[in-house]
């Protein structure tokens, strides 16, 4: 195994070095936090694939394909064909905003009274897919050292905390296009193919599994549905993706940037699920679907190479962690605490009584602060499973409605979008309650709840203010053709920052 740690220990150390040199470039504000609103085709597309494929992609994806065959590829496909939706139809408006947050763009379109709600509920989300990722470490790290559990969830969350903190999403952008290059070295060219060899082949692993491992819709016509509401619908919306829209330097960026991620993401479902089928011939009695991932690398590949897709499993599960934990931080920082702060500057008479703030500053200390509660939650939560659904179903069933709804229907208010959040949201915790965490109705009723309050209460509202719409409506008609936008960062909250250089990056 040294040769595998000699691996590990060298991404390892890159990752720390990308943040000292993310921390280096990052003074201002919208460096830090989207990068400058800069980025090229080339990394944009590297470092939005890399942020939705983490370890659930890459060690679930894997462990559905053991436990369905290839319609295990569904899970991730639908995140692919999320990705695709908002690239396509959202991304390029979603980048002229030049907001920080979702929670910004709401005040943008509803006047201003949307944000803290959505704020809260967005949090939640990005924070419990922060402990997910985190979690993941210690399955990782057990199969390269023999690691204590909460062992590894400090070491892998440490390192993801200091590159993230020190240096923000420039970091954490060179630290994914690095973590993108070793997943499809790693998974793609190297377990993929030796997999299927080690199986026998395509007509081997027919001939050994049951007809429904090869059935497009074997794991069920519910599930797949489900797993469209969830995660398809979920890409439209979360603040990490929406957080890396913003990097893009313009429309078509955004726009073709995105689609090569998503293409990429279809290309990895199947992958994925084609491994678990090929570790399903050579183990067929694994006491846990999840050991799939680990078993095969460990037992089938040779040293270095092993070292190697162990580090693309890293790469996987630490892109997400990053992105997850620099987007809590940032709707910490600029959705709940600046509004407390502003609230309660105005109540004493000082709304200024801060003075001039390093928002730099500010929003590195959130960064490591949330950092360290995702690492003492990932420790004392044991269901990944659990959590990520939680997290989506919170963020769907109170979010998808009124975003949607602010895009593509003008007729919709801040009252409609403030009940269906609150609405979705309630439903959404109660049927789980009463259903169980992965029931499907939770969603289901939670998302038609939402959906019916919006449209009633924004009918039987004051339509919203045409001052208000006619902003919002120059923001979006506010970019040229790439390079050429106006890069001035702040949305609903906090002052514009200058603008900054349209140079090309990727």
């Amino acid at each position: 195994m040294a040769v595998d740690y000699a691996v590990i220990v060298v991404y390892l150390a890159g990752m720390l070095a990308m943040g000292w040199w993310g921390m280096r470039r990052a003074k201002s504000k919208a460096e830090f936090l989207v990068a400058g609103r800069r980025l090229g085709p080339g990394m944009y597309s590297g470092t939005m694939a890399a942020i939705v494929l983490g370890g659930a992609s890459t060690i679930g994806g894997v462990g559905l394909g053991y436990q369905y065959g290839l319609s295990g590829a569904w899970m991730v496909f639908t995140i692919g064909l999320g990705l695709l939706a908002l690239s396509v139809f959202f991304s390029a408006r979603i980048a002229r905003l030049k907001v920080y947050t979702v929670s910004e763009m709401l005040d943008l379109r509803y006047g201003g009274r949307a944000g803290i709600i959505s704020g809260l509920v967005m949090w939640g989300y990005t924070l419990m897919l922060a402990v997910t990722s985190t979690i993941a470490y210690a399955t990782i790290f057990d199969v390269l050292f023999d690691m204590h559990r909460t062992v590894a969830i400090v070491l892998g969350g440490a390192i993801v905390v200091a590159y993230s903190t020190l240096g923000g999403m420039w970091s954490i952008t060179l630290t994914d296009m690095v973590q993108f290059v070793v997943k499809t070295i790693g998974v793609l060219l190297l377990l993929l193919p030796i997999a299927v060899v080690k199986a026998g082949g395509f007509s081997e692993m027919k001939a050994r599994l049951p007809t429904e491992y090869f059935d497009p819709l074997g794991i069920g016509g519910e599930t797949i549905f489900t797993y469209v509401l969830i995660y398809t619908f979920g890409m439209l919306i979360g603040q990490d993706i929406w957080q890396r829209v913003f990097t893009a330097r313009g429309d078509s960026t955004a726009r073709w940037g995105g689609t090569v991620a998503g293409t990429y993401c279809l290309v990895y479902a199947i992958a994925g699920a084609v491994i678990g089928t090929a570790a399903k011939v050579l183990y067929p009695k694994l006491p846990s679907a999840d050991d799939a991932f680990a078993t095969i690398v460990k037992d089938e590949l040779p040293p270095g190479v092993r070292g190697l897709v162990l580090a693309a499993a890293l790469a996987a599960v630490m892109s997400t962690s990053s992105g997850a934990l620099i987007a809590c931080a940032t709707v910490a920082n600029n959705d709940i605490w600046a509004r407390l702060r502003e609230l309660f500057g105005q109540r004493s008479g000082r709304p200024d009584m801060a003075g001039e703030r390093d928002e730099v500053r500010d929003n590195r200390a959130f960064i490591l602060v949330m950092g360290l509660a995702v690492i003492c939650i990932a420790i004392a939560l044991n269901d990944v499973v659990g959590a990520l659904t939680v997290a989506y179903n919170l963020l769907v069933g109170g979010l998808l409605v009124p975003i949607l709804g602010g895009l593509l229907w003008k007729r919709g208010t801040v009252q409609g979008a403030l009940a269906a959040m609150v609405v979705g949201g309630l439903t959404v915790i109660s049927l789980m309650a009463a259903y169980g965490i992965l029931a499907n109705e939770p969603i289901y009723y939670g998302l038609l709840a939402s959906l019916a309050v919006y449209l009633v209460v924004s009918l039987l509202t004051k339509p919203t203010d045409p001052a208000v719409l006619a902003a919002w409506r120059r923001r979006l008609a506010s970019e040229g053709p790439d390079g050429a936008e106006d890069t001035a960062g702040g949305g609903g909250t906090g002052p514009r920052e200058p603008s900054a250089t349209t140079t090309s990056t990727g």
